[in-house]
């Protein structure tokens, strides 16, 4: 095992030491009454993107309170840049880790993960997932309700799988830009979906059906040259168009990222499981968030 990957398995470790832990890097304060807390409901999944900010600050801050790493080097927080936090020291690859939050109160994860499985072929990079709340759902601090942590090139691979399909749906790799400064190299996918008639979906069929036969073309594999290659063949022939939803990690069903999002949902907080919460703040009426936030939190009107 690569000193990098022992690294990364020891802040995995303390990494799952956080569920249930809050921080005060924000306070939201109790509602007077019924009224507010109903308008708190709308506006509180606005701070996912500042909440977001906050985790990363703070697991890197945390990985950095750890002994272990500071003998050996620091960890980093890259804003812009990817992965989110870099172990910077002798060890080589840089350990990295992609830090997603989730605020489990919305409808999915929307995070998106477009990285290149061919960028993780040392294992160099983890994607941890953090779902947090209020501790009182709409109130208090936040609190991390779970995390995991999951292999980059995992991500990567379940993606693919779940996406290429040819010639209904085209995965471009990025062009090789390592020659260009840290900057401006690309590691990013795009995903195409097929917009030509049913007549040319048959003609795109056919050749990539003749491909396969002839053992040309593995169409879960798009990090070969020789996808790329039959992709643009098809793309220079038939019209696609780019899909602004590629690669939301909520839709390519890794099993350790379904894992999660069931151990979440059933979570109980304030005396209710995380989905009971979620579906009462977007489809229960007023009178129904009204009873249970005057029962669970005394807030009356």
């Amino acid at each position: 095992m690569s000193d990098t990957i022992k690294l990364l398995n020891i802040a995995t470790e303390n990494l799952k030491l956080l569920k249930d832990k809050s921080f005060d890097a924000i306070h939201l304060a109790k509602p007077n009454n019924i009224d507010s807390a109903i308008n708190l409901t709308k506006i509180v999944s606005k701070l996912s993107p500042m909440m977001g900010n906050l985790i990363e600050f703070s697991i890197c801050e945390y990985l950095n309170s750890i002994q272990t790493f500071n003998t050996i080097g620091r960890w980093y927080r890259q804003d812009p840049g990817f992965p989110d936090t870099i172990f910077r020291s002798h060890i080589y690859p840089e350990p990295g880790i992609e830090i997603k939050a989730w605020f489990p109160l919305s409808t999915e994860i929307t995070a998106r993960f477009k990285d290149s499985q061919s960028y993780f072929t040392k294992g160099q990079t983890n994607v941890v997932l953090v779902a947090w709340l209020p501790e009182y759902i709409i109130f208090g601090y936040p609190k991390i309700i779970d995390i995991v942590v999951i292999t980059a090139k995992s991500v990567a691979y379940m993606r693919d799988l779940h996406y290429s399909n040819p010639p209904d749906y085209l995965i471009v790799e990025p062009r090789d830009t390592s020659n260009r400064t840290v900057n401006l190299q690309q590691s990013n996918t795009n995903g195409y979906k097929f917009q030509g008639s049913s007549s040319q979906f048959n003609e795109a069929l056919n050749i990539c059906n003749y491909w396969e036969m002839k053992g040309l073309f593995n169409k879960h594999n798009p990090t070969l040259p020789i996808y790329q290659e039959m992709i643009q063949d098809l793309m220079s022939r038939f019209p696609y168009r780019l899909d602004t939803n590629f690669a939301k990690i909520d839709r390519i069903n890794h099993p350790e990222i379904e894992a999660f999002k069931e151990r979440v949902l059933n979570s109980k907080i304030c005396n209710q499981t995380v989905s009971y919460w979620s579906k009462l703040l977007s489809k229960g009426n007023v009178d129904d968030i009204a009873r249970a936030f005057s029962s669970t939190f005394n807030i009356r009107y």
